[in-house]
C-alpha cells in the first residue's frame, strides 16, 4: 500500500466511524423520545430523516472507497456499483432537501407570531411527511440516469470511453440526456439553496434583533426565557454554514477536475473528504448545541 492509499484510508476511517456513530445517536435519540413521554415535534422527524440520509451517504461511499483502497477486484460487480453510486447520489440530494427544510421550519418557528407564519408552521410531525415523500420522489427520479451508465471495472470494455469514480466507472451518455439531468440537479440545488439563504438571513436578523433587545433591557430573565429557541437557531445556522462550505468546495473541485481531466490521488482524497465531511460532522454540530439532551436523560 503506497502513501496515497494510506492517506486515503486515514481520511476514510476518521470520517466514517465517527460519522456513523454520530448519526446513529441522532437517529436513535429522536426515535426514542416517545418512549420517554416526550412529544415528537416536526423538527425531530426532520432530524431523523437527515441522520438516515447521512448514514446512506457514508455507507454507500464507504463501500466504494474500501474496494478502491484495498484493490478488491470484482468486489461489487455491475449491480453493486450501480447500487452504491445511485444511493450516494440520491442520499446527497435528500440531505440537501432535508437541511433546507430544517432551516425553513426553524426560521418560521422563531418568526413573529403573525397569522401567515402560524399557518405555515407545521404543528405535528405528520405534517412534515408529505415534504419528505416529495423529496424522495424528486431525488429518485433525478438520480435514475445513473442506473444506465454505471459499470464495474471488471465488466468494462477498455475501448469504451468512461470516467473513473472510485472502483466504478461512468460511461459517456448522450449530450441531451446528460444536460437534461444536469439541469434538473442544478434547478433542485438552486431552489433549495435559495430557500436556505432566505431562512438563514431571516434567522440571523432575528438573532441580531434579540441581541439588541437583551442589551437594551439588561434583563437576564428575558434572555433566559428564549435561550432554547435561540440555541436551536444558532445550531441550524452553524449547520447551514457547514453544509454550504462542503457543497461549494466540492462543486469547485468537481468543476476543476471535470474540465482539466485530472484525477490524481490528491484530488481523489480531497473529493472523499468533501463527500463524507458534511454527513460526518453535521450530527456533532447538532449534538453539541442540542439543548434537549440533558432533558432526555433526566426524563429517563
Amino acid at each position: 500500500m503506497n502513501w496515497n492509499n494510506i492517506i486515503h484510508t486515514i481520511i476514510f476511517l476518521s470520517l466514517t466511524g465517527p460519522g456513523i456513530l454520530g448519526n446513529t445517536l441522532i437517529f436513535v435519540r429522536h426515535i426514542y423520545m416517545p418512549a420517554l413521554w416526550i412529544e415528537k415535534k416536526p423538527v425531530d422527524l426532520i432530524l431523523i430523516h437527515l441522520a438516515f440520509s447521512n448514514i446512506i451517504i457514508i455507507c454507500s461511499t464507504g463501500i466504494r472507497d474500501i474496494a478502491t483502497v484495498f484493490y478488491f477486484r470484482n468486489f461489487l460487480g455491475d449491480t453493486g456499483c450501480k447500487t452504491v453510486v445511485y444511493l450516494a447520489r440520491m442520499a446527497r440530494g435528500l440531505s440537501i432537501c432535508t437541511t433546507c427544510l430544517l432551516s425553513v421550519v426553524q426560521a418560521i418557528t422563531i418568526s413573529p407570531r403573525t397569522a401567515l407564519w402560524t399557518k405555515l408552521k407545521p404543528q405535528t410531525a405528520c405534517q412534515v411527511l408529505p415534504f419528505i415523500l416529495v423529496f424522495w420522489i424528486v431525488n429518485v427520479l433525478i438520480s435514475s440516469n445513473l442506473l444506465s451508465y454505471i459499470k464495474a471495472g471488471s465488466s468494462l470494455n477498455r475501448s469504451v470511453a468512461a470516467t473513473f469514480i472510485g472502483h466504478c466507472y461512468m460511461l459517456q451518455s448522450r449530450h441531451i440526456i446528460k444536460w437534461f439531468f444536469l439541469s434538473l440537479m442544478t434547478l433542485r440545488d438552486v431552489i433549495f439553496q435559495s430557500l436556505m439563504g432566505w431562512s438563514s438571513g431571516s434567522m440571523a436578523l432575528h438573532l441580531y434583533n434579540h441581541h439588541r433587545r437583551v442589551l437594551y433591557l439588561y434583563s437576564s430573565r428575558s434572555a433566559n426565557n428564549s435561550a432554547p429557541e435561540i440555541r436551536a437557531t444558532w445550531s441550524v445556522l452553524t449547520l447551514m454554514t457547514c453544509f454550504l462550505f462542503f457543497y461549494w468546495v466540492d462543486f469547485i473541485l468537481s468543476f476543476y477536475t471535470g474540465f482539466s481531466v485530472t484525477h490524481d490521488s490528491s484530488s481523489l482524497n480531497m473529493k472523499t473528504f468533501l463527500e463524507l465531511g458534511y454527513a460526518s460532522f453535521s450530527p456533532y454540530v447538532l449534538i453539541s448545541r442540542d439543548f434537549r439532551v440533558p432533558n432526555v436523560f433526566h426524563a429517563h
